[in-house]
């Protein structure tokens, strides 16, 4: 079964605006997990619009699925995956003033640099995966840095979907069997939701994982949180 990581950065954002603590964002974590959540992920980025370095750290202190830190590999969010050791890294190139991460990598084009990060990062114990788009020079080039996973940017999907369904998966399909061929784990996120989710999930039947926030959070405020994380699951299974 493919683990649904509940992405936490909007409960942050919600509780940024207003100040204080509320909705607490440790206790959202954990109700995620009771609800049946197999991973928590954030990204932390450097203005501390959502999730701030203080939350990163309590969360350490609680999670008890799979923890999963995302962000660029700047000195800082090294030091985070230094200090916290999480399950799992997952490296995007989103510049700090992007409103959400909107590409992959080009484990080509920056596979020097790439290469030592990865290797840093594995020396802390975590699991590295790198955010790609659905090329298959991409995940050969995320074998070649060391990855052990790829996370494929699912957007190109989900807005292709509703009109063709088969046109929007195909270069996923593509991507993973390259991946698969070169020893590497499948995630996917971003503007995954209830809508296309399950499709994914029967094309590529290999995900191991799915990182979903902004939509997940939108559904619970119909649907409540614990409900919501149910129906997501169903349609993994």
């Amino acid at each position: 079964m493919t683990r649904l990581s509940v992405n936490i950065n909007k409960i942050a954002t919600l509780r940024n605006a207003r100040g204080g603590n509320n909705p607490d964002v440790i206790r959202v974590a954990m109700d995620c997990e009771r609800f049946g959540a197999q991973g928590i992920t954030v990204h932390p980025r450097p203005d501390e619009r959502h999730i701030r370095y203080a939350d990163v750290m309590g969360l350490k202190e609680v999670v008890t699925t799979e923890f999963n830190i995302e962000g660029y590999p700047d000195k800082r969010y090294l030091e985070i995956i230094r200090l916290v050791k999480p399950a799992q890294a997952t490296l995007v190139p989103d510049a700090p003033d992007v409103i959400t991460s909107n590409a992959g990598w080009d484990t080509v084009k920056h596979r020097s640099m790439l290469s030592e990060i990865v290797a840093e990062l594995k020396s802390y114990g975590a699991r590295v995966s790198v955010f790609i788009n659905p090329d298959v020079r991409m995940a050969e080039g995320a074998a070649r840095i060391g990855a052990d996973r790829v996370e494929l940017y699912t957007e190109p999907y989900a807005h292709t979907y509703p009109k063709d369904p088969q046109s929007a998966v195909r270069p996923y399909v593509d991507c993973a069997e390259a991946a698969l061929a070169n020893g590497l784990g499948m995630n996917a996120g971003h503007d995954l939701d209830l809508n296309n989710l399950r499709y994914l999930k029967a094309s590529i039947p290999q995900l191991e994982e799915v990182s979903i926030g902004h939509a997940l959070v939108c559904d619970a405020l119909y649907y409540g949180l614990e409900n919501t994380i149910q129906l997501y699951l169903r349609q993994l299974k």
